[in-house]
């Protein structure tokens, strides 16, 4: 329980209060004398009221769970970074069962194999895993970037399984495939025929929670994920499983939350077994960053039945 003893200050404060309205009580009866039948009621200070008030409420005191967050005390920004390691043997691609414009997705016998679970045969890095910033008390202004990232297809897949942007961003959706494709970002109004060896631009408006599908109408077999974040702190783990993410206030406690297409934790979150990061069922991890320096995590091991394999 809060402690809700008052302060010296307030004491003082609420004594103040006390005292105007014993006052205002004698003034009261001395005018009207005592035969005369009720007193009225004494009127309370409202101004003295309002003082206690707001010293109460500066104090913090007990508030709902809805209450505003308090804002950031620290100063500085910091880097996050790690490394994601697949512990296990990982398991053969699946092929993908390709029923259309066979001439050009699978040329010259060219097989496509589902892209979910990408392990580095020489380090054991798991690549795509997605880390973000939950929540941060402050966001470092940054701007963006004068070219817009690039989402391509090519040969009937998506080169990038898992993407990451910030709200804002504009994202080159491109088709590199001699045949046309219809990309839907599913969350979003961005549901569009991509004509052959085009391309067009999407901005999204408003975050995701956890990454959201995309997939193409003309070919179901393709899918990837996208995440949108209005702060921009944001990662997905690359070939060798490594992530960066710079500028994060320092000073201050960050939740981040991991996720991963094949996790088997609920709506992705993957499970490790961190607890020196206070790593919880849902996938989320605490890191405090301090001012001008780089924060590693070091090697987080992710065993295969966290992966369903």
């Amino acid at each position: 329980m809060r402690n809700m003893r008052l302060t010296s200050e307030k004491r003082s404060v609420f004594s103040c209060f006390v005292a105007h309205s014993l006052l205002a009580a004698v003034l009261l009866t001395a005018m009207t004398g005592c035969g005369q039948g009720r007193l009225a009621a004494p009127t309370p200070d409202r101004e003295a009221a309002a003082v206690l008030r707001q010293s109460l409420s500066s104090e913090g005191g007990d508030s709902g769970e809805g209450g505003a967050a308090a804002a950031s005390t620290g100063t500085g920004w910091g880097t996050l970074t790690g490394r994601f390691i697949f512990v296990g043997t990982p398991p053969g691609a699946k092929q993908l069962v390709v029923d259309k414009d066979m001439a050009v997705c699978t040329a010259e016998g060219r097989k496509l194999f589902d892209q979910s679970l990408q392990v580095d045969e020489a380090s054991g890095g798991l690549a795509n895993v997605v880390v973000f910033a939950r929540k941060a008390g402050r966001v470092k202004e940054r701007e963006f970037s004068a070219e817009p990232l690039v989402f391509d297809q090519k040969a009937c897949e998506f080169l990038a399984p898992v993407f990451a942007a910030r709200v804002g961003q504009a994202i080159d959706v491109r088709n590199s495939d001699p045949i046309g494709h219809n990309t839907n970002v599913s969350g979003t109004s961005f549901n569009q025929l991509i004509p052959a060896g085009n391309g067009t631009l999407f901005t999204p408006a408003s975050e995701t929670g956890m990454p959201t599908m995309v997939t193409c109408n003309i070919h179901p077999w393709m899918k990837a994920y996208a995440v949108f974040r209005k702060d921009g702190y944001v990662a997905v783990s690359s070939s060798d499983g490594s992530f960066t993410i710079p500028d994060l206030p320092a000073g201050e406690e960050i939740e981040f939350q991991v996720w991963h297409e094949r996790s088997t934790g609920p709506n992705g979150a993957l499970a490790a077994e961190e607890p020196e990061l206070d790593w919880s069922s849902k996938g989320r991890f605490t890191v405090t960053l301090t001012a001008d320096e780089t924060t590693d995590i070091g090697s987080i091991e992710i065993q295969a039945s966290a992966l369903g394999g």
